[in-house]
């Protein structure tokens, strides 16, 4: 995964070009300027909507239906924590309060000062190994809360 960027309109405008004459881009446009520069600026929305002839309204739904979009910058390092039926059976609720009373942030917020991001999840595909985790975009599995803090102290 490439190193997200500063926010950047010329290098948003590009990104947005390469997706205006598609059909069913807008996901597509999405996820690249995610990538591009890890979270989707509220000035971005404008520039998307007039591009693919949508209205604002039509781009904010969309952003904020799929809970894998940023609207805020996340912290140098992303937990995504899995909140799904077979992680909750083997804790995942307990190792969730245990994370975020350790970093003192709840789940879809970033430390206070900008290091983790720690954000539910929703199956992660890893039912055998639950509670598992997305750790800057590597997986963890079988996580105890000692597990899970040795991870974060890891994190520079």
């Amino acid at each position: 995964m490439p190193t997200p960027q500063a926010w950047d309109a010329a290098r948003a405008a590009e990104i947005i070009e390469r997706h205006r004459d598609g059909r069913g881009t807008l996901l597509p446009l999405l996820h690249e300027l995610q990538e591009a520069f890890s979270w989707l600026p509220e000035a971005a929305v404008p520039l998307i909507a007039h591009a693919l002839n949508l209205s604002n309204a039509d781009v904010h739904g969309v952003i904020g239906f799929y809970p894998d979009f940023r609207r805020q910058p996340p912290g140098r390092h992303v937990v995504k924590l899995c909140q799904a039926e077979a992680c909750q059976a083997m804790g995942c609720r307990a190792l969730a309060r245990h994370v975020t009373v350790r970093l003192g942030t709840a789940l879809g917020e970033t430390t206070a000062d900008g290091r983790v991001t720690v954000e539910p999840i929703y199956c992660l595909g890893l039912c055998a190994t639950g509670p598992s985790a997305l750790i800057d975009g590597e997986v963890a599995g079988r996580l105890t809360p000692a597990r899970v803090d040795a991870l974060l102290a890891a994190l520079a």
